[in-house]
């Protein structure tokens, strides 16, 4: 019955650690797309403060959005390249350690199971049944918390945060060009404002946090964006500067 005990812990701990990576991969690409709501709604609403040309605004529209989701692209792929190349390292060091020194390596296995809860004999009898399957990926997921067949791959990444900045841009680049001149401005606003209750609930939902705290926050600062760069836009179209 322990063994059984121990065998279904261990497979809740796999399931539960692919289920938190799913759903931070899914956070992450909500984050993106209210970043991209937040900054291409300041740029394009900044613009129209300064001037009414729906050429101008789409274009600087337009090359706020790529610019931003090039530089989200390129800077999640620097992130998890440096994150991917350190569980590398790590992943050889443990095969390093597990060839020269296989017996040290087993206790040490033995004695985390065994600090989780399992008695010595049952968590020494887990360590050898795991080494002897796959030594390598039973030393990593307990020692380093890391799965050497799910490591995190910089294109995945990029191309994520790239996708989700985009799609977040799109809904105040698409308001603002195709609303009347006379309301542009106030309809932009009002859709980024219901884009960002929308992208702050499913953060905190996602995040197992209160939705109402998150939810204004996000709200308050994209409103200060978009009047901030409003009145700057406002301040230099009436200056001419």
């Amino acid at each position: 019955m322990d063994e059984v005990r121990a065998q279904a812990a261990e497979h809740g701990e796999r399931h539960s650690d692919g289920l938190a990576t799913r759903l931070n991969w899914l956070r992450a690409a909500v984050l993106g797309a209210n970043d991209g709501v937040v900054s291409t709604a300041g740029l394009v609403v900044g613009v129209a403060g300064a001037t009414s040309a729906r050429a101008v605004i789409l274009t600087a529209g337009l090359a706020g959005m790529f610019a931003g989701s090039l530089a989200m692209a390129s800077g999640e792929y620097v992130s998890v390249s440096s994150q991917r190349d350190s569980e590398q390292a790590l992943l050889a060091l443990e095969r390093r350690e597990l060839a020269e020194a296989a017996p040290a390596e087993l206790v040490e296995l033995a004695g985390l199971y065994e600090a989780k809860g399992l008695t010595p004999d049952l968590a020494r009898q887990v360590a050898e049944q795991l080494t002897s399957h796959d030594a390598l990926a039973a030393h990593a997921e307990a020692e380093l918390g890391i799965d050497p067949e799910q490591l995190a791959n910089p294109w995945h990444a990029a191309g994520a945060s790239f996708v989700s900045f985009t799609v977040g841009a799109l809904l105040p680049l698409l308001a603002i060009t195709l609303a009347p001149a006379s309301v542009r401005v106030v309809v932009t606003i009002v859709a980024v404002l219901a884009a960002l209750v929308a992208t702050g609930a499913a953060s905190a939902t996602l995040g197992r946090a209160p939705r109402g705290r998150a939810v204004l926050r996000n709200v308050i600062g994209g409103a200060i964006a978009m009047g901030v760069t409003y009145g700057i836009g406002k301040l230099i179209g009436t200056t001419g500067m």
